[in-house]
């Protein structure tokens, strides 16, 4: 039976909000944004609690500093500052799980940061460097960007991210926000999108032309209108398609073995 992870970009507002909360009951992983973009300390804790009680993976989800941006804000910041900001949140994310009772299985960069390592290979080798410093070994990432060698080459394990919710390029590259098509934002399509990212191995691109994607998860961003509606439609239409809905990483306590993973099989 074929297998894709759910995941989430959560913990991105003042509190913990009734959305996050909801989106756990659907995803299998969540991306608890770690301060920089959104998010604090009381907000990781309450939603790292919650995701134990919900069986949900936890990932960290490392940014630039720009919460007046929201991390959306491409960002000039010399490589050893930005190793040692993603290891700041990485830390802080990890002390507030380990309060909560649970530990973080990933790393998973936001915005614009995962837009850079994408091409950019200094930036991808210092969230290569942040990452493999930090103790973590799981790097969520796009198939067939910059950032995947380096990761690979450093001993991590590189699981790859589809986006039904999102406006592809023909090239593979996700479409900018502004862009006509960026956004898509009818539940049913996303699903739709979602069942041929999984079971076809791509989707349509922005100008109809077919895009191979290689997906072993799928992200619903949380902050989106209608993101529970959202994250239910993908859901419903993986399983009714045959598809299980499962984490690649399954939560635990004390750790992980990278060796479960969907990229490490």
């Amino acid at each position: 039976m074929v297998a894709v992870d759910l995941n989430a970009d959560l913990a991105e507002g003042e509190i913990f909000t009734a959305t996050d909360l909801a989106l756990l009951d659907i995803v299998t992983s969540a991306s608890l944004a770690c301060g920089f973009h959104a998010g604090s300390r009381e907000v990781m804790r309450e939603a790292a609690a919650a995701c134990v009680t919900s069986n949900v993976t936890i990932g960290a989800h490392v940014s630039y500093r720009d919460r007046t941006g929201f991390g959306r804000r491409p960002l000039d910041v010399a490589p050893d500052q930005l190793v040692i900001d993603l290891l700041e949140q990485y830390d802080v994310l990890t002390s507030e799980a380990r309060t909560a009772g649970a530990s973080v299985s990933y790393v998973k960069p936001h915005g614009a940061l995962y837009g850079r390592m994408a091409v950019d290979p200094v930036v991808a080798d210092c969230v290569v460097e942040a990452v493999s410093r930090s103790g973590a070994t799981v790097l969520v990432a796009q198939a067939g960007t910059v950032v995947v060698e380096p990761a690979v080459r450093a001993g991590l394990t590189v699981v790859f991210e589809g986006f039904p919710d999102r406006g592809y390029l023909p090239d593979g590259r996700l479409a900018a926000r502004g862009d006509p098509g960026a956004l898509i934002e009818d539940p049913g399509e996303v699903g739709r999108r979602a069942v041929s990212l999984v079971q076809r191995g791509g989707t349509a691109a922005v100008d109809g032309t077919w895009t191979p994607v290689i997906a072993q998860t799928l992200c619903i961003h949380g902050d989106a209108d209608h993101a529970v509606d959202t994250a239910r439609a993908v859901r419903s239409a993986l399983e009714q398609s045959g598809v299980l809905v499962r984490s690649y990483l399954p939560p635990r306590p004390g750790g992980f073995d990278a060796g479960t993973s969907a990229a490490g099989r």
